[in-house]
């Protein structure tokens, strides 16, 4: 199957925040890769990320710090600090609501954050299970050698190799951390059955290619069929592989809140904005005034609709225009 190079776009973040990213899921062409519906890559930048209780339903939230640690509390009681080697996983199930504040460094500035957020969609029969959060501090590693240089993987969920991570997700998805040696060109048995994507996480080829810095970074994606990927050093020292079964469910997303119709999203939105029943079904976030919250954006005008550009759908309009964008960390 051949591969597919899929370009991000540039996200203004401003605000409290005052951060950019980079967004590569849900991409025009490529709206899912298995339940994988939503990537960011933040940094590396020196920023004050202070992202104040905000509501999620029917997903999980996956954030893998590369540099920087980042305090994550929410409305199941959880308060804890995730650092570069730990994986942070929450389940919205009915509703959830959490905050995320960057930690100071030392430096006496802002404090140099690096990571990536990714969302996955729930099974349907999950969309209305209570919230738990769990931290994962130990993760397995696999060890791929090659003639001129070997990989490490670190399995963030699903399993890899015969490496599996203890992470709560469903079956058929795989996650992975990949630091490749000097030179190494190897490959990777993966599932067939899985659509697999891979991201640049390191420095390597983020430049301008007019300004001497590389070329500019793409996510490589594949269809189902291949059972191993190549990886090479020359596409980056440091990769992000994500996998999964294609997903068919129908599926509208809007702004921090997944549903399977229009009526899903717009009664979560309904809720997080009466305050008894944000209460109610999202929960309070400890530490946090009721007053210290994200609003979301009104919907539109319009009905959402599920987006059907192939067996995945995804949110858009009647009229096509795709749905608000959901915000970085959330």
């Amino acid at each position: 199957m051949p591969e597919r190079l899929l370009e991000g776009r540039e996200v203004p973040l401003g605000g409290v925040r005052g951060m950019s990213v980079q967004r590569w899921l849900p991409h025009r062409e490529v709206p899912t890769v298995g339940a994988w519906c939503f990537l960011d890559r933040i940094g590396p930048q020196r920023v004050d990320m202070r992202v104040q209780p905000h509501p999620h339903t029917a997903l999980q939230t996956v954030t893998w710090p590369l540099t920087g640690e980042i305090r994550h509390r929410d409305s199941v009681g959880s308060d804890v600090v995730v650092r570069p080697g730990e994986l942070n996983l929450m389940t919205a199930g009915r509703g959830v609501s959490h905050s995320e504040f960057s930690l100071p460094d030392g430096s006496g500035r802002a404090p140099v954050l690096s990571a990536v957020q990714l969302w996955v969609v729930l099974p349907r029969d999950q969309d209305d299970d209570p919230p738990r959060f769990e931290q994962q501090r130990e993760l397995p590693v696999l060890e791929v050698g090659g003639a001129r240089g070997g990989v490490r993987a670190t399995v963030l969920v699903g399993s890899l190799g015969g490496a599996t991570s203890p992470a709560g997700v469903a079956p058929g998805l795989v996650g992975a951390d990949v630091v490749l040696d000097e030179g190494a060109d190897v490959e990777v048995e993966v599932d067939p059955a899985h659509e697999h994507a891979l991201l640049t996480l390191d420095e390597h080829g983020m430049g301008d290619e007019d300004d001497g810095g590389g070329t500019r970074p793409a996510l490589r994606y594949w269809a189902p069929g291949r059972s191993s990927l190549r990886l090479r050093r020359a596409d980056g020292a440091r990769q992000l592989l994500l996998g999964g079964v294609p997903t068919t469910d129908d599926l509208v997303m809007f702004w921090n809140f997944i549903g399977r119709t229009h009526e899903d999203v717009a009664a979560a939105r309904a809720a997080w904005e009466d305050p008894d029943d944000a209460a109610e079904r999202f929960g309070r976030v400890p530490g946090h005034a009721a007053s210290e919250r994200i609003p979301s954006p009104p919907l539109p005008p319009v009905r959402l609709t599920p987006r059907r550009p192939r067996p995945v759908k995804f949110g858009r309009t009647e009229s096509g225009a795709p749905t608000p964008e959901a915000p970085a960390f959330s």
